[in-house]
């Protein structure tokens, strides 16, 4: 009696694993090392030595949970809603734009670019701006959900939880990084001038951010 071989068992190789994790691990650093108003607020929090920890955690914890919805097919559904990317588009431009405002505000006002003695915000309104910059701002989604989402696609099933760890470590290697990095920077940003272009840096790039999302229409 023959007996038939059954269809052929595709196994992944410790290579495939391996290279699916680096693929993963240098497109999520290539895709977040940029400037943009969540690492902005990151960068000014470990400046400024406030909630450095909660920020970092809240902000990597958002950013991994989306790209794991993105390797799960989120992505098609984003991209395919027209709705929901202009829903998206103009409330985080609202949001952004408004902090933005609020950063330029804050380089006429001398006295209170001063760190030192100043009281410590409370943990919830620093979780809510954290959660804010994470989750209403389309360029977080297209970033993390439709475009890792979509290359994690192409990956094979086995290896794409591979691929997606590889771009969660970047995004922890990154926030954690830049939030207690900028703490080393502290003493020089003991001068209200440094603080002024900072402020500065932020307001402009902020606003071009929300321009930016304005004109695109959620498109």
């Amino acid at each position: 009696m023959v007996e038939h071989a059954g269809p052929p068992v595709n196994k992944v190789t410790p290579t495939v694993i391996q290279v699916a994790f680096a693929q993963g691990l240098m497109l999520g650093g290539s895709l977040i090392v940029a400037i943009g108003a969540q690492n902005a607020f990151v960068l000014r929090q470990g400046l400024a030595r406030r909630q450095v920890a909660l920020v970092a955690t809240i902000c990597f914890l958002c950013d991994a949970g989306l790209i794991a919805l993105g390797a799960l097919g989120l992505g098609e559904v984003i991209a395919g809603s027209a709705v929901l990317r202009r829903a998206t588009a103009w409330g985080g431009a609202a949001f952004i734009a408004a902090y933005g405002l609020r950063a330029l505000w804050r380089v006429r006002r001398s006295e209170a670019l001063v760190v030192a003695g100043a009281a410590e915000p409370r943990a919830a309104a620093v979780a809510a701006q954290a959660l804010a910059f994470s989750l209403l701002n389309p360029h977080v989604y297209l970033d993390t959900v439709v475009l890792i989402g979509s290359i994690a696609a192409q990956v094979p099933d086995d290896a794409r939880a591979w691929f997606a760890l590889g771009a969660v470590c970047a995004s922890a290697l990154w926030f954690y990084g830049l939030a207690y990095g900028a703490t080393r920077l502290a003493p020089l940003f003991r001068k209200p001038v440094a603080w002024r272009v900072l402020d500065a840096v932020i307001g402009v790039v902020m606003l071009a951010i929300a321009v930016g999302l304005v004109a695109s229409g959620g498109r």
